[in-house]
């Protein structure tokens, strides 16, 4: 045991998992920041502002499921007018995916972690292509589940090829769980990165320990991504993990992916209760922990559409 120690010590990693507070912050001050998932387009996106600003729930960034691939130019232009213009982050995930294609690997009951990877060289340039139009159009935030794509766009994007503000915010799909995958995730280019969500607060703790990029937690995680309601963790996750996205997925709801005027009324139902839901935590960190720096809205680092 000593050896092994010994050799994760070497490497800048931890070997035990322990609760200790954390130093790092957003660059403007905050701890944690709010972010409401599975916002499908622009009808859902001013359905989630309607609530929060009914209910007085701040809110940050807005991430999509669905693929740019399922926006026309003109939902991606609106939504981009509608971010800018409250100052939030619009991030959309790129398309396609394993499970969008003609193969069946991802089906197979050994293969269902792969589904949301990129498969093939003509997928990978659809990607980009994916990319390049939002970006063109004004995004400048996306949703990555692939490493490959990661290192590719950081990649372009240091050349000027994309976007030097374009965020990399890494898919809870790939599900992180150990420091050092967390840390690789960084080093490849990720500038905010999704986390596996079923580990406890000092599994978490550990990471934020050889990792300054934010982390993105569900509180609640819908039901594909194992359910889990943890809202009274989330003070001790900004303790320990800041600084942090909280998320707010929904258990007992429909996989929405893709989305479409088939199931609006649903779509739209279930942006407002995410915010409902977030707003729920949001009044629970008052509670519990009201010295918590939240981020003001509009920090220059969040990936606000640029029209």
């Amino acid at each position: 045991m000593k050896k092994s120690t010994d050799s994760l010590e070497h490497l800048g990693l931890p070997s035990e998992d322990d609760q200790k507070i954390s130093p790092e912050r957003f660059p403007d001050g905050g701890q944690y920041r709010i972010e409401i998932p599975s916002t499908e387009g622009p009808k859902a996106l001013r359905a989630a502002f309607e609530e929060g600003d009914r209910l007085g729930c701040p809110l940050h960034r807005f991430s999509q499921g669905s693929g740019i691939q399922m926006l026309s130019d003109d939902d991606i232009s609106e939504m981009c007018r509608i971010g800018a213009d409250r100052k939030v982050e619009i991030n959309l995930f790129v398309t396609p995916r394993a499970n969008f294609d003609i193969g069946g690997q991802w089906a197979a009951p050994a293969g269902k972690a792969i589904q949301w990877q990129i498969r093939g060289a003509a997928q990978l340039r659809y990607c980009l292509d994916d990319i390049y139009r939002a970006a063109d159009l004004g995004i400048r935030s996306v949703l990555l589940s692939d490493w490959g794509l990661i290192q590719v766009v950081s990649e372009l994007r240091v050349e000027g090829k994309l976007p030097a503000d374009l965020v990399i915010k890494s898919s809870a799909l790939m599900a992180p769980a150990n420091p050092a995958s967390v840390r690789l995730l960084e080093q490849t280019g990720a500038n905010t990165i999704n986390i596996a969500t079923d580990l406890t607060v000092a599994q978490v703790s550990a990471i934020r320990q050889v990792c300054k990029a934010p982390l993105d937690i569900y509180i609640e995680a819908p039901d594909g991504l194992g359910g889990f309601v943890r809202h009274h963790e989330t003070p001790d996750l900004i303790r320990y993990a800041s600084p942090i996205y909280v998320k707010a997925g929904l258990r007992n709801s429909p996989d929405i992916y893709p989305s479409g005027y088939h199931m609006e009324s649903t779509v739209l139902a279930l942006s407002r209760e995410r915010v409902r839901r977030t707003k729920l935590i949001f009044d629970l960190i008052q509670r519990e922990y009201p010295e918590a720096q939240i981020s003001p809205i509009g920090s220059d680092d969040l990936g606000v559409p640029q029209i």
